[in-house]
């Protein structure tokens, strides 16, 4: 199976899972997966349907149980590192590959804050790396995604938004630090639209750093499957559209 992303409205990490789910990777995998991560205590998770524009679209909803355990979960928050989130990958039920990959993509993002930060990756924690969210969508895309047998991966420019977004670390310009440092580092083409707010987030960008090839997309292709990942932020398109093609030439 060859697959293209299309990022005309930007990436994240749950619009990934998402429109990996749409073009129909195994979720009964990405449940095996999320049910062995011994992690029931500090989130829950939905996989549902939503219009967007009215296209039907899958929605990955990760729900924090932070209104239960709010002191517990914060010091988790606070204290988990790149190792930390490492062993919950390696005791997470999941392939060799899959495993791979999670920890490839966790490494761009700690990497890339580790830079913005000044500080070692070995300093850089959980929080900044964000939360509990993002172990959830990288793990669960990885999952998905060594679950189509994937050939080739092609992926459009990078769409961005402009203007200011308020995160952990204050208000910070779009694109945001980590995004710059990660699209800087790996040659990711990007372009700035003029919707405002953040279009692409770290994990998103670090998705497609890990997989980011120079193949470029065939100047003919059948399309074969169509998948729609449904964002949630609220810009005009919030959808990533993720396409299984056959290349004609």
């Amino acid at each position: 199976m060859n697959l293209y992303f299309e990022c005309k409205s930007g990436i994240s990490g749950d619009m990934s899972v998402a429109a990996l789910l749409d073009l129909g990777a195994d979720k009964k995998l990405l449940e095996k997966a999320l049910n062995s991560m011994m992690l029931d205590d500090e989130f829950s998770y939905e996989i549902s349907k939503v219009k967007i524009n009215s296209i039907e679209s899958t929605d990955f909803n990760v729900i924090l149980k932070e209104d239960l355990h709010h002191h517990h979960i914060e010091h988790h928050h606070e204290h988990r590192n790149l190792d930390d989130i490492y062993k919950i990958i390696d005791r997470t039920d999941i392939s060799e590959n899959a495993r791979n990959l999670s920890k490839k993509i966790f490494k761009i993002v700690a990497q890339a804050e580790a830079k913005v930060h000044g500080k070692n990756i070995s300093e850089i924690h959980f929080h900044e790396v964000g939360a509990i969210d993002s172990i959830i969508d990288i793990i669960s895309f990885s999952v998905l995604y060594d679950s189509l047998n994937v050939e080739k991966v092609y992926f459009s420019t990078l769409s961005e938004g402009e203007g200011f977004v308020e995160c952990t670390h204050g208000i910070l310009p779009v694109p945001v630090p980590a995004v710059c440092e990660i699209v800087k580092e790996y040659n990711l083409p990007i372009r700035i639209t003029d919707n405002n707010g953040e279009m692409i987030t770290p994990t998103g960008a670090a998705i497609a750093a890990a997989l980011y090839t120079k193949e470029k997309l065939p100047d003919s292709f059948i399309i074969e499957k169509i998948g729609y990942g449904a964002g949630k932020r609220k810009y005009k398109n919030p959808i990533l559209r993720v396409m299984s093609i056959k290349g004609e030439n």
